[in-house]
């Protein structure tokens, strides 16, 4: 059994590993990078491929996979449910954004879900001669690691993965049994997470604050999973002023009360739903932004989305918040808004008047999570280190060689390794 790496490697973005066996080969996520440009991973043919497994909905894991159907593809596609309706949304604004710059269109896009093949967890299912089984996440709903079994050897692929419970899902499932290698993600290799209870209390503390003198609170967030994780958040908190959610995250909101399975308490969740102001016109967005209380809109880092709007009507009013809670790639607005208290709005920077401040919610395991999973391994067990900065990439590689004693390395895009 071999492992081809084609994206994901020592950075954040365009995740993509092919596993290859005597007589089969099965890709596991295909996605993009999203920064100042879109980047693809290492190209693939779906000739030679059997199959794609897709761990969860989100762009640098899914965003590419349409470009197979745009040649004519049968490849199945596999995943848990909810995971192939997020896509849809996903990958459905991307090309309005992007298209130009994308190797495929709608059309595609359809093909694609035409081949999908929803599976549960923990039920397995053959590809060729390999046997998979998909396990919780914990990351967003739908969200799944990947076991491999063909040739007596067992792989698992961890995605993005949380063993932290969150207001949307359980945290992830870590009774792997014995495996011969892990791909690993590293987001966070080098930083634990601060304490969650902690950080919505003073996530919360910080809105009331806003609120209460009169001003608005931007929270630019993820459309699938944080938006919906945030709302869950201020509910639970019993947050009493008004809420708006708008963009993306609507359509998200939709398509998880289609699947209330994936959620881990669904009655809260359709209560916070109906709690929140759900926007659907200008006329709400301006009153939206008129009014003493907390917005909820896409996008995370600021790159476009209903969040632009409310920055342009809001950010140069000290009076108001701008509370960042998503991962802000180096380069993209949220993060040049965090380190130099600017924003690029119509190709010209401005200076940010209102409360900037940054929350950790992250759907990623931290330092600690990352070790335990390791710690846990047979001292045999071959470990790859993806998804990560190249910093953190080597500091769980070199973690796991000087501490356990395991092989482990950073792969570069492109390269084959046994398993």
């Amino acid at each position: 059994m071999q492992l081809r790496f084609l994206g994901a490697c020592q950075e954040v973005g365009r995740s993509g590993v092919a596993v290859k066996t005597a007589r089969s080969q099965i890709l596991m996520d295909y996605g993009v990078m999203i920064n100042h440009d879109l980047g693809f991973p290492v190209h693939i043919s779906p000739r030679d491929l059997d199959a794609v497994v897709l761990t969860h909905a989100h762009l640098d894991h899914s965003g590419l996979i349409p470009l197979f159907y745009a040649h004519a593809s049968r490849l199945p596609v596999y995943g848990i449910e909810p995971t192939f309706k997020l896509t849809k949304v996903l990958v459905r604004d991307m090309i309005k954004l992007s298209g130009y710059y994308l190797p495929f269109e709608y059309i595609d896009l359809e093909n694609m879900l035409n081949h999908v093949l929803p599976v549960n967890y923990r039920s397995k299912f053959t590809v060729g001669d390999a046997e998979i089984t998909l396990v919780n996440a914990g990351h967003i709903p739908g969200s799944a690691q990947v076991i491999v079994a063909a040739e007596g050897k067992r792989v698992l692929y961890t995605g993005d993965f949380n063993l932290i419970p969150t207001h949307l899902v359980p945290g992830a499932d870590r009774a792997y049994n014995d495996l011969d290698a892990i791909v690993i993600e590293s987001t966070y290799a080098a930083e634990d997470h601060p304490d969650r209870v902690e950080s919505e209390r003073n996530f919360v503390l910080a809105c009331k604050e806003v609120v209460e003198a009169g001003g608005t609170v931007l929270v630019p967030a993820f459309g699938v999973g944080r938006s919906q994780e945030i709302i869950c958040m201020l509910a639970d908190h019993n947050f009493s002023y008004p809420v708006f959610v708008d963009g993306m995250a609507l359509d998200a909101i939709r398509m998880l009360e289609e699947h209330p399975d994936s959620l881990r308490n669904q009655e809260q969740f359709k209560q916070a739903m109906r709690q929140a102001d759900q926007i659907s016109n200008w006329n709400g967005r301006r009153r939206a932004a008129r009014t003493a209380g907390v917005i909820v809109s896409p996008a995370g880092m600021l790159k476009g989305g209903a969040s632009v709007f409310y920055m342009e009507n809001i950010a140069n009013n000290k009076d108001n918040g701008i509370f960042l809670v998503s991962y802000q790639v180096q380069g993209s607005p949220g993060r040049i808004l965090l380190d130099e208290g600017r924003f690029i709005l119509h190709g010209k920077a401005r200076k940010v008047g209102a409360r900037v401040e940054k929350f950790d919610f992250s759907s990623h395991g931290g330092k600690t999570q990352l070790q335990e999973t390791l710690r846990d391994l047979d001292k045999r067990t071959k470990v790859f280190v993806i998804h990560g900065e190249e910093a953190n990439c080597r500091h769980l590689a070199d973690w796991a060689s000087q501490e356990l004693g395991l092989q482990a390395t950073t792969p570069r895009p492109g390269e084959i390794c046994d398993v």
